[in-house]
């Protein structure tokens, strides 16, 4: 008897061993895919370029450097959040289905997404962080919440912003408006339901530790993982201290909600009062703001590192595929840095679109590339399809591979009235100065004109589209109009 127990024994810890390796298995010649998304990252301030701003100290955003491609002239679909994220996580470009094209364009129901196609193709996928499309938030039942478009984990918040400290239900119960498009603050959004944590943890690190937890666990198919960072968006001062104190810059106080602390109309004590008076320069000057957002940058920099030695810890690092960018460009209200690029976010000069992108991927991507051909976020999709063994039958996709990008191709933007076109060396658009509150930081390139006028630029010539040529070149100005007109009238309505 006590031999057949201890027979039963060995094959019972035999099956568990052979469970065990199994978890651990996927699906030969589909890497894992890590696709790092962050919030406003001024051109100038990404190491991995060569002109980089000289005060920047980006050693981890280095590393995916020195071990794949970073692409110089990455373009998002839109200069801000909501809509440029839509056009990267469907690989169209999202005025397609949004006639407005402005901060609401929303995933349609027939719209496929990135976390789609791969859950299709047998990949298990994961959001951590930043779900914005521009409407619906703070809901669970819409296309927009991810756990709709393909995720089958979600940990993070759905709107533009979120207080990095404040993530306890106990503050958002005594706050009058917890849940703003932007000044929103409280439990995040896990799965069906909320997570809380304590105020004094910080919310890039929340992201980053929630993401290791998910890479530390069994799995028994190649996984998709986003993390979405919210960092380096407003509210910008909200760094831990350690990084204020290495960019010598005074802390500000938290928000608290017995506060009477005001600002133009909003009311005494709200949450939206504290976020709109330190989202404008004045409560906090050029030289300040410039110090919270590199310190902001350096406690992201420091989070990615962890998620890349975790990867490596985890025996994962060979077989990842990690794809780098931020949504659009460095903002001028929060001390962003888009030299040598005129203007940032909230327009169509080349600082509000043209953004960081770096690509990954051990034996498959050429390391220590740096990629001077453009391209856009919409070529992410065809890029991790590719990866992934996906045929891409849509024909609305308006993304390429990055891998094999096309210096001859069309790309289009509209951002409400204004509108952009580039073709090879030449950009021809209409766009104007669009930077909302306040007054922009004087890290801000002012452009050379505030009009809706025709401006045509020669990017490989004039990157800073200093230069307006449209009457020296009217044949090109007709050209790429005509381009552009072309694509509205056979694309628009279409996806």
């Amino acid at each position: 008897m006590n031999l057949l127990i201890k027979f039963l024994l060995i094959i019972i810890v035999f099956l568990n061993i052979l469970g065990c390796s199994q978890n651990k298995t996927k699906v030969p010649g589909k890497p894992n895919v890590l696709l790092i998304i962050v919030d406003d990252q001024g051109y100038a301030d990404f190491e991995p370029f060569e002109n980089h701003s000289p005060e920047i100290s980006t050693p981890n955003m280095n590393r995916l450097a020195e071990a794949g491609t970073v692409f110089t002239q990455a373009y998002t679909t839109a200069p801000v959040c909501s809509p440029s994220r839509a056009g990267l996580m469907t690989g169209k470009n999202q005025f397609r289905w949004d006639d407005k094209a402005g901060w609401g364009p929303g995933l349609p129901e027939n719209v496929k997404t990135i976390a789609e196609y791969m859950k299709d193709a047998g990949y298990t996928t994961a959001r951590i962080g930043k779900a914005d499309f521009g409407i619906n938030y703070h809901k669970f039942d819409v296309r927009e919440y991810p756990l709709n478009h393909g995720y089958d984990y979600f940990l993070g918040f759905s709107a533009h912003a979120h207080d990095y400290w404040l993530t306890s239900e106990e503050t958002a119960k005594r706050t009058p408006d917890p849940n703003g498009t932007s000044a929103h603050l409280g439990p995040l959004m896990e799965n069906n339901g909320y997570k809380s944590y304590p105020d004094e943890e910080y919310l890039t690190d929340i992201f980053t530790n929630e993401a290791i937890k998910y890479l530390k666990k069994d799995k028994d198919a190649p996984f998709f993982l986003t993390l979405a960072y919210n960092s380096v968006h407003h509210i910008i001062h909200e760094v831990p201290k350690k990084y204020l104190d290495k960019y010598q810059v005074d802390p500000i106080h938290n928000y608290e909600p017995d506060s009477m602390e005001t600002f133009g109309r909003q009311k005494p004590g709200t949450y939206s009062a504290y976020y709109e008076k330190y989202t404008r320069l004045g409560a906090i000057q050029d030289e300040d703001m410039r110090k919270f957002y590199l310190a902001n940058l350096d406690c992201l920099d420091d989070n990615i590192g962890c998620v890349l030695d975790a990867l490596k810890e985890q025996g994962l690092d060979k077989e990842t595929m990690i794809i780098f960018v931020s949504d659009n460009g460095g903002s001028p209200l929060t001390g962003a840095k888009n030299t040598p690029l005129s203007a940032g976010k909230y327009s169509l000069w080349e600082g509000g679109i043209r953004v960081p992108m770096a690509i990954s991927w051990p034996g498959k991507v050429e390391a220590g590339k740096v990629e001077t051909s453009y391209v856009s976020a919409t070529d992410i999709l065809p890029t991790i399809s590719n990866a992934a063994g996906i045929n891409l039958t849509d024909e609305t996709v308006d993304g390429i591979d990055l891998l094999h990008p096309n210096q001859d191709r069309v790309l289009v933007w509209r951002w409400g009235n204004t509108w952009a076109v580039r073709k090879g060396n030449w950009k021809l658009t209409n766009t104007n100065e669009q930077w909302g509150k306040g007054r922009p930081s004087k890290m801000y390139i002012k452009p050379i004109s505030n009009d809706l006028s025709i401006k045509l630029f020669n990017l490989e010539e004039d990157p800073g589209e200093r230069n307006n040529l449209a009457e020296q070149w009217p044949e090109r100005v007709d050209e790429l109009k005509e381009a552009y007109e072309n694509w509205v009238n056979e694309n628009s309505g279409k996806y």
